[in-house]
């Protein structure tokens, strides 16, 4: 037992206290000392039997909290005093309701979204998942409660090495897979780069250490180095009679040890182990202006590799960071990063989104709304999401990181997206309905198709229709979560209504064949047809995937069930004999005899169609299943499983049709050809005898002659490629043998 003198303890946590509170005199208004003083009492009343892993008292955290909130993000009153109640709700006998009466609904709400939930969890979920989400509801209404955990956060792993590993590698894993990113997304990149080197610190000691130490070696010579090349700079940003100060600003620990990696080179390779930090400070409505100026004065004497260069003064990043940055070559050979921007950019840069509003009054909107955008969509993103919290972490981590492109509107307006996102991202970005209903788009006046990847400086006009619905595929090419939970929204909807239809079509079938519909009936259904659940068994009858006629086959093997469902080889002995099993406008499939009670579907591994060579093969849940005989599967099928292969024969009604053309215009998309022709061959069974198709620049340009019974039967298959996702324009062509009648 450590022998612990409570006299001193309670000096030195006075002595904390007051250093908080001299931190946080410049901006105390009216009664907000005598505030800070009741949560600091209030805080170590609640704590006052609990003890850190380090075995000092509880109260040094939520002191030293505050204390991060005031000087490293630049947080005012109400956040020091939910920093210093945060864990009293979680950790003692205070409710919230007690903190709401006495603090206000502000630091109420705070210390809300702060404290973890207890409780049982839905299968599939994790409980830091849900506890984030948690936290996040809070961000949509106050981004303090965002600010207050990145600074509990900072202290926690600060102060990492008294906790057992078990706890470091849960603590560390979340910091670098969500809370240093989330920092970085708010600006702070001080805390961030502390974040990730204490990740590293803890992750990889050894490799820590090397660099700490590798480091310290160089800094004598790099203070040489900053000093030799500043010199012939100093005097001509004098002579420009600008304000400046230089820093000399080494590499994060954990970006030397990245670049490192990802090139696979060893340390005293990594050219650019520091940046030299230009800044000055000149009035707002100078900034640009000196910036450039300075940039000017640094490419006189060196020259700068144009690559390089980074405008984030002309267009700040999402998260309204603001800086110029190039890098030039030093007279040593030596590459140099060089990063020029003003006081104020250099504060937001340092502390984020709390510094914005230090400046607030004498900015233009445009240069906070990056960030507000930011929060507005994250605030839209919580409000539509009903996933589970673990797919609702993935999806906004996604959008934490701060990779971006730059595009516009065709008015010109500027909107910025992380990169990797489509024109499809784009529509949603304008509005739900814009991407709902999206076609396509125009890029700098060419059409392309909605997984186009948008550039920097592109300009997108968004082609829409009303016969457009989003499909699965949409998710494969949408990186924004707005876009993703509104496309999975109007799916779920999709699926909900069709597994209504479904059902309804069921009860009927059911009631036709004087079977109860019960739960029992319907799970022995849902097992007959192989889905997972009910559910799925009704939406797939209500969107057509499966046969309702089939529940027919159900009833048999209900009243048969002393027969074996697997088919035997002699009810289908290779037969010269032919039954109609199908008919269909003008095509009839002919199968092996006594074969008119089973249906059949197409093998979409060949996608046959009316007039081709086919064969038929019985699998043992799905019926008969027509191949062609060129299908790739058909040699394996037709030697292993001589069995189960029936004869199969188109019977064409050729001379009762007339052949016409179809020209099909659309945006080209992975999918479009398989849709056309299914409608043609599987909905209508109408005999095609050919089919072109151009793909250029995204677009879809097929020409199909198909066999028509009649004009209203090639009506009704024009109207039915029209709602085909895609198409935009079905018209008839001249047949050459209507040219020949003609």
């Amino acid at each position: 037992m450590i022998a612990v003198d409570l006299e001193e303890e309670r000096k030195e946590i006075i002595r904390r206290y007051r250093r908080l509170l001299r931190k946080a005199k410049p901006f105390l208004k009216d009664d907000d000392a005598k505030s800070i003083k009741k949560a600091f009492y209030t805080s170590q009343e609640a704590h006052k039997e609990m003890r850190r892993k380090t075995g000092e008292p509880y109260i040094y955290h939520p002191l030293a909290v505050a204390e991060i909130c005031v000087e490293e993000i630049g947080l005012g009153t109400t956040s020091i005093i939910a920093a210093l109640l945060h864990d009293v709700v979680e950790d003692t006998e205070i409710e919230l309701d007690e903190i709401e009466s006495d603090f206000g609904p502000k630091v109420a709400k705070i210390i809300d979204g702060l404290t973890k939930i207890s409780g049982v969890f839905d299968h599939g979920s994790s409980q830091q998942a849900e506890n984030f989400r948690k936290m996040l509801l809070t961000l949509s209404e106050d981004v303090r409660v965002i600010l207050v955990k990145l600074a509990d956060r900072l202290h926690n792993m600060r102060t990492l090495g008294s906790m057992p590993r078990h706890k470091q590698l849960k603590i560390i894993s979340e910091t670098i897979y969500l809370y240093a990113p989330l920092a970085h997304r708010l600006g702070l990149y001080a805390i961030k780069s502390e974040l990730e080197d204490l990740w590293l610190k803890y992750s990889e000691p050894e490799v820590y250490q090397d660099i700490v130490a590798r480091i310290a070696e160089n800094k004598a010579s790099r203070t040489r180095f900053i000093k030799s090349f500043m010199s012939p700079i100093l005097d001509e940003i004098n002579k420009a009679d600008i304000n400046f100060e230089v820093k000399g600003r080494p590499k994060s620990i954990h970006s030397i040890w990245s670049k490192m990696n990802k090139q696979n080179i060893p340390f005293e390779e990594v050219y650019d182990l520091f940046a030299v930090r230009i800044i000055v400070d000149t009035p707002y409505d100078q900034e640009k202006a000196d910036c450039w100026q300075v940039y000017s004065i640094v490419t006189d004497f060196y020259k700068p590799n144009p690559d390089r260069l980074r405008d984030w003064v002309s267009t700040p990043k999402a998260n309204g960071y603001e800086s110029l940055h190039t890098t030039v070559m030093s007279k040593k050979g030596k590459w140099v990063e060089v990063q020029i921007r003003t006081k104020r950019m250099n504060d937001i840069a340092e502390k984020g989104y709390a510094a914005h509003w230090k400046y607030k009054d004498g900015m233009s909107q445009s240069h906070e709304s990056g960030l507000e955008l930011w929060i507005g969509k994250v605030r839209e993103m919580l409000e539509q999401n009903d996933t589970n919290a673990i797919e609702f972490v993935d999806d906004f981590r996604a959008n934490l990181f701060n990779e971006e492109v730059f595009v516009f509107t065709p008015k010109g307006d500027l909107k910025i997206l992380p990169k990797g996102a489509t024109s499809l991202d784009f529509a949603f970005d304008i509005h739900t309905e814009v991407g709902a209903k999206c076609l396509g788009a125009k890029v700098n006046n060419k059409l392309v198709p909605l997984d186009y990847t948008l550039k920097n400086g592109d300009q997108i006009e968004i082609l829409t229709s009303g016969k457009q619905k989003p499909n699965e595929d949409w998710l494969r090419f949408v990186v924004t979560s707005k876009a993703k939970s509104k496309i999975k929204d109007t799916l779920k909807e999709a699926k909900k209504k069709a597994a209504l239809d479904g059902k309804e079509i069921v009860q009927r079938k059911l009631k036709q064949m004087k079977i109860p519909f019960d739960g029992d009936v319907t799970n022995q259904l849902r097992a007959y047809f192989e889905e997972k659940t009910v559910t799925d068994f009704y939406y797939k009858v209500g969107k057509g995937l499966i046969d309702a006629s089939k529940i027919k086959n159900f009833k048999d093997f209900k009243t048969k069930k002393q027969k074996s469902t697997r088919v035997k080889s002699k009810d289908f002995e290779y037969s010269d004999d032919f039954s109609k099993v199908k008919k269909e406008g003008t095509d009839i499939l002919l199968i092996g005899e006594d074969m008119d009670v089973f249906d059949y579907k197409f093998a979409k591994c060949c996608n046959p169609i009316p007039g081709d060579d086919v064969f038929g093969f019985v699998t043992i849940n799905e019926g008969i299943k027509i191949h062609r005989t060129t299908c790739p599967n058909a040699p394996e099928l037709l030697s292993n499983h001589g069995n189960r292969i029936v004869k199969a024969k188109w019977l064409s009604e050729q001379q009762n049709a007339f052949l016409a053309g179809l020209r099909i215009i659309g945006t080209d998309r992975v999918g479009l050809m398989r849709d056309v022709t299914d409608i043609i061959s599987n909905e209508l069974k109408v005999n095609m005898r050919s089919i072109s198709i151009d793909t250029e620049t995204g677009i879809f340009d097929g020409q199909i002659k198909l066999y028509i019974n009649s004009t209203r039967h090639l009506d009704q298959l024009i109207q039915k490629l029209e709602k085909v996702m895609g198409v935009m324009r079905v018209t008839r062509t001249i047949s050459d043998q209507e040219k020949e009648e003609g």
